[in-house]
């Protein structure tokens, strides 16, 4: 009988046909249970809502915060019923604090503007008169167009010099917004009723002695 032909097979490649073997094993069993963990994930993260892109100035997805509304009136409300305003003479000759403005809360600050004020008290003339004004709070005026209070109990000679609040008061032809009244802090600037005109004087003469102290 004729002999039949058998292939011939090596070690080496029995080992690469079993490793070939247990490859496509190891993938498809990787891609079964790639799949079935997809399927198993909570309804939740699949189903994510949209997020609105965050704020850039707060980092947060909330809405910015509203600024405060500007306020509607101006008008001084320190010395209401304290202003004796005189009667039966003109009305534009009436000091300002006798006059009830309507102010514009929103001009610029330093802005010359020109307001519609009406008398406190009976008058002679035009009832509704235009004044202008420079746009301002009574604080931000100049220490010459009010006056404060000195406090007799602080003195200018301690170191280094001490601070007192007063109450100022708004000069009577200076027109303002807010409150006429206000709060200041001062340097303290009593000294006994002595002038330092006089105690520079004694310095340059006397200072050897003492006499100026």
């Amino acid at each position: 009988m004729p002999h039949q032909l058998r292939p011939v097979t090596s070690p080496s490649m029995t080992r690469g046909a079993s490793l070939l073997k247990w490859s496509f094993v190891f993938i498809i069993l990787t891609g079964c249970a790639s799949s079935s963990l997809e399927d198993t994930r909570p309804q939740d993260e699949t189903n994510k809502s949209y997020k609105p892109a965050s704020n850039n100035l707060t980092g947060s997805s909330e809405p910015a915060p509203r600024l405060p509304p500007t306020p509607e009136n101006c008008s001084d409300h320190s010395q209401l019923g304290s202003v004796v305003c005189p009667e039966n003479q003109q009305c534009h000759e009436l000091s300002k604090e006798c006059l009830k403005c309507d102010f514009n809360c929103t001009c610029v600050y330093g802005q010359e503007v020109n307001v519609t004020c009406r008398p406190r008290v009976s008058c002679k003339g035009k009832q509704e008169i235009t004044v202008p004004m420079i746009c301002r709070y009574c604080y931000q005026t100049s220490h010459w167009e009010h006056t404060c209070l000195g406090n007799n109990q602080c003195r200018a000679v301690h170191s280094p010099r001490e601070t007192f609040t007063s109450n100022c008061t708004v000069n009577s032809d200076v027109l303002c917004l807010g409150n006429r009244v206000f709060r200041k802090k001062l340097y303290c600037n009593w000294t006994s009723g002595y002038k330092w005109s006089t105690a520079l004087l004694l310095s340059i003469t006397l200072g050897g002695f003492g006499a100026d102290r």
